[in-house]
């Protein structure tokens, strides 16, 4: 049976001074363990927990960040399926925009660094294909549906 984990891909808009519109940048995590890497937060579906309880709970845990500072984008629901430590993984993930840009990140012991990237950014630190997807996905969804 495949490992089930759900998370918020965080985001923020940044005013740019001397243009019309405003530049999202994602917030991705750097893990402590393995090879590092960087994905939003994100963590198992533990019994009794619905999908999007799970991406909350967990985003309070890595990040500090609390379910209230947070608009969940309806609309966009994305379903990763991988393997990861030799198992098959699913991770679903939603958009989440936090209601103050400067909002202070808290990290749990399972992450050692964070940053706000623009998407160019944001895939490049993101190693795997299908994380650079769901980014340059959500990424897409949030301008078109700006307009």
């Amino acid at each position: 049976m495949a490992l089930r984990a759900c998370g918020l891909i965080i985001f923020r808009r940044r005013h740019i001074p001397k243009m019309d519109n405003s530049a999202i940048e994602f917030l991705l995590l750097q893990a402590s363990n393995g090879i590092h890497h960087w994905t939003p937060p994100k963590g198992h579906v533990e019994p009794g927990e619905s999908d999007l309880e799970t991406a909350l709970r967990e985003t309070k845990e890595e990040a500090g960040i609390e379910p209230g500072q947070l608009t969940i984008i309806e609309g966009f629901r994305r379903e990763l399926n991988y393997v990861a430590w030799q198992k098959p993984k699913t991770v679903v993930y939603w958009l989440a925009e936090v209601k103050d840009g400067d909002v202070a990140i808290h990290l749990s012991h399972e992450h050692q660094a964070y940053r706000w990237l623009g998407l160019d950014e944001a895939c490049q630190l993101a190693q795997f294909k299908e994380m650079k997807a769901v980014l340059q996905e959500g990424h897409q969804f949030l301008c078109s549906t700006a307009a």
